[in-house]
């Protein structure tokens, strides 16, 4: 149910509306040279380049805070009220996103700064709950069942502000796309509202001392990197991934812009593909999930990672203005997008020492669910060098080569038992 919540705003969010949305505003309010200015002008940046750094911006943030996060949750008794916590301020910044009006470009950056922190934060919180209410075997398709409720309730808020947006004419898109926005915050807000009715708190684990939550977090965010010494294998998995990954969210997070100011789409063009990965990433990570079952979650991952590189290839390559292949472009996305991430959720989930499952989340999570900051840093410096966006989207192939050769050079059985876990039947 929280996955239903938040993906709300992840798709509408991130990947649909705030950055052509934005880059709009900030367009607006651009000098003769096409920056803009930000903190009272100490700082000035192309208006095309604000997006993927307010993006990169939220990541830097978030580094400091969740794996603090993630150490307070495996020490508190209240872990749901400080996913509840987290979440409410994401909404509430979220539906702040109505303000942003006129040139207003900076409140936009700001409100998506604190949203996506506390998005973040709360999926660090949520991800802890996995072991505790999932066997071992249980994992993998409890994860993955969990993405693909993700992408179903997210799409299904994006199928209504999409016929809002066709139904609403040319002349309203801007204003459309607003409200789309406000209404992420309010679903996000109202669902996670029945994830606290139904979801229940756990007790620390045994071996994991109670105290002040806060202070003995920080200690324990210290303690959890040197501890990650003693499992250089996990160690390994956790780079391999936030490489990886940083490239899948970044895809994510900067297609819509790629899409209108590259491809030459309208918002009444990208929003049917957009809703169309939803559906097809809620029957893509079903079927990775069932990959895994049969090869394992490690060969169905690196799998993943070879079409991700073709999708990228695809894009570079693509003559604006063809619709028919943006839109194999856009299954393709789908059907590798859930399962290579909840995957990757469950095989970290194996890789945890029992009873610090919220401290090692919390830096998993640094790269999880919108929360990239490499690739978004490069490709707005690709494009501020270049202002080509072609150069920006091919420059991303890096992430999923190295994130492949680092996979591969893990051992999962070896890693699972080294932690003290037991490995399923495939891994």
């Amino acid at each position: 149910m929280y996955d239903w919540a938040n993906s709300a705003f992840s798709t509408t969010v991130v990947t649909a509306f705030l950055g052509p949305y934005l880059t709009g505003i900030a367009e607006a309010g651009a000098d003769a040279d096409g920056r803009v200015s930000l903190l009272g002008g100490l700082l000035l940046v192309k208006a095309g380049s604000l997006w993927p750094y307010a993006t990169a911006l939220s990541v830097i943030l978030q580094v400091l805070v969740l794996p603090i996060a993630g150490a307070i949750a495996d020490r508190t008794r209240s872990k749901k009220e400080l996913l509840a916590g987290f979440a409410y301020v994401g909404a509430a910044a979220t539906c702040g996103l109505m303000f942003v009006t006129g040139d207003r470009y900076e409140l936009g950056a700001w409100l998506f700064l604190v949203a996506n922190v506390s998005l973040g934060a709360s999926v660090v919180v949520y991800n802890s709950f996995l072991p505790q209410i999932a066997t071992e075997k249980e994992r993998d398709k409890v994860s993955s069942r969990g993405w693909a409720m993700g992408y179903l309730g997210g799409g299904l808020l994006f199928l209504f502000n999409l016929i809002a947006l066709l139904m609403g004419g040319t002349e309203n898109q801007a204003e459309i796309a607003r409200w789309s926005l406000v209404s992420a915050g309010v679903w996000w807000a109202a669902f996670t509202t029945f994830t606290m009715l139904w979801l229940k708190n756990r007790s620390p684990l045994e071996g994991v001392a109670e105290g002040s939550a806060l202070t003995d977090g920080f200690r324990q965010f210290w303690r959890t990197l040197k501890g990650l010494r003693a499992f250089p294998l996990t160690l390994l998995f956790l780079v391999a991934f936030l490489i990886y990954n940083d490239g899948i969210q970044t895809v994510i997070s900067l297609a819509g812009l790629y899409g209108a100011e590259e491809l030459g789409f309208e918002l009444t063009e990208l929003m049917p593909v957009i809703l169309m990965v939803q559906i097809l990433a809620f029957g893509g990570a079903l079927l990775l999930g069932w990959l895994a079952k049969r090869y394992g979650a490690k060969r169905t991952v690196l799998g993943s990672l070879v079409a991700w590189v073709a999708i990228l290839v695809v894009a570079y390559l693509m003559p604006a203005n063809n619709f028919p292949l943006f839109l194999a472009l856009g299954a393709g996305i789908g059907l590798v997008l859930g399962g290579s991430q909840a995957l990757s959720r469950s095989l970290f989930s194996q890789l945890i020492p029992r009873g610090k499952e919220g401290e090692y989340f919390g830096l998993y999570e640094i790269s999880d669910k919108g929360t990239s900051w490499l690739g978004p840093l490069l490709f707005g410096l690709a494009y501020d060098l270049t202002e080509s966006y072609r150069i920006a989207i091919i420059s991303l192939i890096v992430f999923f080569a190295a994130g492949f050769v680092l996979l591969l050079m893990v051992p999962m059985r070896r890693a699972i038992i080294a932690v003290g876990n037991r490995p399923p039947a495939r891994v």
